[in-house]
């Protein structure tokens, strides 16, 4: 090793050498210095350091060189440890701890993710990554397999949906309904209404499906398209067997309303609580479970802007309600103009049967249906 204060460089200048820089090459040089004639040692026994200064006089570079002190050997320098393994990349990447601690939370190693500038991570860059990764999820216990046997009543609905769509040439239809007039009044009968169940759209729906049923019959039958002697039959039904599709812990089950038609909104309300809690709680009767002739299909708060339900055969026809959303629409001012006005707006859907029900004719239904639920007042009148 080198000691403190011994010379390591020897930096060649014009003019006479100092006496006291001289006595201290001589004095704290490792090794004695070998006279101006003699070659110098091997290269692998000592590590020459030049640094020289331009010399505009070649005169005066000979006699420069002439009092050039030999080269003073040093020791090979000891090379440097190797780093430790950094223990995650996350740790080289330029980001602030805000990101970090989000990156964490997610579960994304920041080294994944590239920077769209100077090399710093940032929210949009981890929005990006997030966004186009191919469904990157946090990285956590992987769950096991789990195989279920389809017995019982999950089996049937399979077996139902899978016949439905197989023999059945479904269309759909979507028309947005306006049911602002349609909510106050809702709102007004539940403020009245005692004792009695709360009103929800259903019943509304149901008492409004039920006036316009009787001027197309076709949407409220069944369609036998067996091979037997009775198949190839439609049966158009006067009464309406309304079917309520019911999620429950196992599966979709369908109770049905008898005589809806017969039936004012209290107790159509207080039916549908009572064949909802009797599906869930696994105590509908087989009656009650069969018979339907068109059925209403409603996800309540979860309804998208629209869908498309599959009949449930050998019905013909299938509504849902979707979800009621609020948006500025232009309406009459009452003096010929306009303003706008925030509504709520929900988008009626029918899933028909093609072999029995004309898109017009189903078209003209829901225009018809949509015209009650605009002006309720027409519900209520016999």
């Amino acid at each position: 090793m080198v000691s403190i204060g011994a010379m390591l460089v020897v930096i060649e200048v014009e003019g006479e050498v100092p006496e006291d820089i001289a006595e201290q090459v001589d004095g704290d040089s490792p090794a004695p210095a070998k006279a101006s004639g003699d070659a110098p040692g091997p290269k692998d026994e000592a590590v020459e350091q030049r640094i020289e200064t331009e010399n505009p006089d070649a005169s005066d570079a000979d006699d420069a060189h002439a009092a050039d002190p030999e080269p003073v050997d040093l020791p090979a320098p000891t090379p440097a440890p190797a780093p430790a393994p950094t223990p995650n990349a996350s740790a080289k990447v330029l980001a602030s701890p805000a990101v970090r601690n989000r990156a964490r939370e997610l579960g994304v190693d920041l080294g994944d993710v590239k920077p769209a500038e100077d090399g710093r991570v940032r929210h949009g860059d981890l929005d990006s990554f997030l966004s186009y990764s191919g469904g990157y999820s946090p990285a956590g216990r992987v769950r096991e397999d789990e195989q279920r046997k389809v017995i019982g009543m999950r089996r049937r609905i399979a077996e139902n949906m899978a016949a439905s769509k197989r023999n059945i040439p479904h269309f759909s239809y979507v028309e947005e309904v306006d049911v602002t007039d349609l909510e106050v009044l809702r709102a007004q009968l539940n403020s009245n209404r005692g004792d009695r169940p709360k009103l929800t759209m259903l019943p509304l729906l149901i008492a409004a499906i039920c006036k316009t049923v009787p001027d197309f019959p076709m949407i409220n039958a069944r369609y036998d398209d067996g091979d037997g002697p009775g198949g190839g039959v439609v049966t158009r039904h006067g009464a309406v067997h309304l079917g309520m599709a019911a999620q429950t812990d196992s599966g979709l089950m369908v109770p049905v309303i008898r005589d809806a038609q017969s039936r004012n909104l209290w107790q159509l309300a207080r039916e549908i609580v009572r064949l909802a809690e009797a599906a869930r709680d696994g105590k509908a009767s087989s009656e009650e479970m069969q018979g339907g002739t068109l059925t209403v299909t409603s996800l309540g708060p979860l309804g998208g802007v629209a869908t498309t339900p599959v009949i449930n055969r050998p019905e013909v026809a299938i509504i849902g309600p979707n979800r009621i959303i609020e948006r500025p629409m232009y309406v009459s001012d009452g003096q010929g103009g306009e303003r706008i006005e925030k509504r709520k707006l929900m988008n009626i859907s029918i899933s028909c049967d093609h072999r029995v029900v004309d898109g017009y004719d189903a078209a003209s239904f829901v225009q018809a249906l949509k015209k009650l639920l605009e002006s309720p007042a027409l519900i209520l009148v016999d």
